[in-house]
């Protein structure tokens, strides 16, 4: 391990990594410990007790963070051209079809979500392999397959991300910013959290929720019992 900073030092006396804090108290304690001079991103890592290697324990859903997650999301929607203008009033960054299929078929992939419609799902569907390893494939249960593509740009937009468990059984995604205060970082982590919890497979059995971390791009992670956690 190498040597620690001045800062990692006195971001670790700030806290015990062993210890479970409160939701409240862990989202003030990833501000304090943060270490990065930019507005690094609030992670949260979702350790679940599902195998998803069984297609009956994949857990995967949407959530409205009630605070944005304080990036500016880009958005490309794959249209009609009936469908381009209300898109572009919906505010999406890029509006078309056949040529950014073809832009995306020579490598671009410049966005960060990417909507289009069940009707031209079979036109987009052959971008799966570029789109695919880059989680930027549009999906029915993401919201990003659908006739109502204004009301699907304001959602993300607004703050809807989707969230998926990796091979590992963890749930990894970003809830806001540093500069977020204190309770607008535990009401997004929240509303992960109990979204998740309702979405527990049947045939998952045990612990559902083995542990909860919050942290930041270049912070430790803080971890939360999730006792403290209404609804759980």
């Amino acid at each position: 391990m190498g040597k620690l900073t001045k800062k990692q030092k006195e971001a670790l006396s700030k806290y015990d990594p062993t210890k479970l804090y409160a939701l409240a108290e862990a989202a003030n304690l990833v501000k304090e410990v943060n270490t990065a001079t930019f507005d690094a991103s609030v992670d949260i890592d979702i350790r679940l007790g599902v195998d998803p290697r069984k297609a009956d324990q994949m857990v995967r859903g949407v959530v409205a963070l009630p605070h944005g997650t304080g990036k500016e999301v880009k958005v490309l929607v794959l249209c009609t051209p009936d469908k381009e203008e209300e898109a572009k009033e919906a505010g999406a960054d890029y509006v078309g079809l056949d040529d950014y299929i073809a832009k995306i078929e020579g490598g671009w992939t410049d966005v960060d979500v990417i909507i289009t419609m069940p009707t031209v799902m079979a036109k987009v569907g052959r971008l799966g392999r570029v789109l695919g390893p880059r989680g930027l494939m549009p999906n029915p249960k993401a919201g990003t397959v659908t006739l109502d593509v204004g009301k699907a740009v304001q959602d993300v937009k607004g703050g809807k991300i989707d969230f998926k468990v990796d091979k590992y059984g963890i749930i990894h995604t970003s809830i806001g910013k540093v500069s977020f205060s204190p309770e607008k970082i535990a009401d997004n982590a929240a509303e992960v959290i109990n979204t998740i919890s309702k979405l527990k497979p049947a045939s998952s059995k045990g612990t559902y929720f083995k542990s909860i971390n919050l942290s930041t791009t270049q912070s430790p992670g803080i971890k939360v019992d999730k006792s403290s956690i209404a609804g759980l």
